[in-house]
């Protein structure tokens, strides 16, 4: 990785892509800094500080810390992330924009465009919903029309802002513009989960032998995370694909070999984003009418927050647990099915004249296709319940707050530098193309 930075910097076309990428991020956390005109900034760090459960945990990671301190970018690309998910899931679903879709360029720029407005309309619902609901909480220092309309003006523009500056990084810096923003936020909340272990468990610590041991376990922990993190983004099925030759004019051509790469982590981060939604939404809406834990509605939510999983005193509340991974599994195989279709694909290779060694084309081709990727989205699933759970049971057994870059953080972290060292790799390669056909 610190080799191909290297090289990429002495390449000047390159090293302007990343100096224009570093300014586009200096911008970011200088707006992350800048309060919004009117705003307690304080009032969600407190609010949560009082909350039983770390739900908004992952959602302030994702924005930089800029959603707890109320800056202009409070809302952050989280919905431009949301508007792309619902867009593809309504490609699947609507005829007209699968259509669209498949007529290449145009069509992707149409649905860009529509991605676009889809942001801009979900930050607004958005912004107006914390302005009117937490505003007259102690949100808004003064709670009038004029506060609640600077206030959601603010945080729509910075989330249209962000969402125009990472289009502008796909452009002409380097990678997606939207992941390294994205990366960008959750890397910057790194210092500060430092600190919170050196406090729990050097600062405070009265035996310091044991606090140092844990200390180094969950150092230890935490870069077998990593590894494991990087093998999993980076792990592939590859089917091999023979294609037959055929004759154009008098020349006989094809009968090249290829091979269809599936992925170990076919769904990416979205199951655990899915599952996590779907545990925390029940227990978020009951924070606001200060539930009584001690009856069963109050220890069903118990159940389903994970900040309760894993604590010695209350073991029981980890069944949830297990509800947790039920769903992981289940939206593994649901988002998987919505974005590959082996019988599109074989359909395909059955057009081009291409087969996979030892089975026929067509449907056994389908049903061959289906059945490892049966196989390798189980495989997956697995992987993301380890990488999601640990962080949780290491949160659990030693009470510490739930690390930022652990967990659904850590698979974003890795898939996105994975990602943007391939481009940047890439990019060298055409390079070195044109220079040797310009000599």
């Amino acid at each position: 990785m610190l080799k191909t930075l290297r090289n990429a910097w002495k390449i000047a076309e390159i090293r302007k892509k990343l100096i224009f990428t570093f300014l586009m991020l200096v911008v970011i956390r200088f707006g992350s800094e800048l309060p919004i005109p009117g705003v307690n900034t304080s009032y969600f760090a407190d609010f949560f500080a009082r909350q039983s459960t770390d739900a908004f945990g992952f959602f302030n990671a994702m924005t930089g810390g800029s959603f707890t301190s109320m800056s202009v970018f409070a809302l952050s690309i989280t919905p431009y992330i949301t508007s792309s998910i619902i867009m593809q899931l309504l490609t699947i679903a609507i005829p007209k924009l699968e259509e669209m879709q498949r007529e290449g360029e145009d069509g992707r720029k149409k649905i860009a465009e529509y991605t676009r407005y889809l942001t801009v309309g979900l930050a607004l619902v958005e912004s107006i919903a914390m302005s009117i609901g937490f505003g007259g909480q102690g949100l808004l220092i003064d709670y009038n029309a004029w506060s609640v309309i600077v206030a959601v003006a603010t945080m729509t523009a910075g989330s249209a802002f962000l969402m125009w500056i990472g289009e502008r990084i796909t452009e002409n810096g380097i990678g997606n513009g939207i992941s390294i923003v994205l990366l960008f936020n959750i890397i910057s909340s790194l210092p500060e989960d430092v600190n919170t272990l050196y406090t729990r468990f050097l600062r405070n610590s009265k035996n310091i032998g044991s606090a140092v041991t844990i200390f180094i376990i969950m150092l230890v922990i935490a870069f077998a995370m990593i590894v494991f993190t990087i093998i999993l983004q980076d792990g592939e099925r590859r089917i091999p694909v023979q294609y037959s030759k055929k004759m154009v004019g008098r020349k006989m051509v094809g009968g090249q070999s290829s091979h269809i790469p599936l992925k170990v982590n076919t769904a990416g981060v979205i199951p655990v984003i899915f599952a996590s939604s779907i545990m925390s939404f029940p227990v978020v809406i009951a924070q606001f009418f200060h539930p009584d834990y001690t009856t069963i509605g109050g220890k069903i939510l118990m159940v389903l927050n994970s900040s309760s999983w894993f604590r010695p005193e209350t073991p029981w509340y980890s069944v949830g647990m297990l509800i947790y991974i039920v769903l992981i599994v289940l939206f593994a195989y649901f988002y998987t099915s919505i974005t590959f279709n082996p019988l599109e694909v074989a359909n395909n290779m059955k057009k081009s004249g291409g087969f996979i060694p030892g089975i026929r084309p067509g449907k056994p081709t389908s049903d061959y296709l289906n059945n490892i990727l049966n196989y390798i989205i189980f495989i997956g699933a697995v992987g993301l319940i380890i990488i999601s759970v640990i962080p949780i049971m290491v949160s659990g057994l030693f009470t510490v707050s739930r690390l930022s870059f652990m967990g659904t953080s850590l698979i974003i972290i890795v898939n996105v530098i994975l990602e943007t060292i391939k481009a940047i790799e890439s990019q060298m390669v055409v390079r070195n193309y044109k220079g040797f056909l310009n000599d």
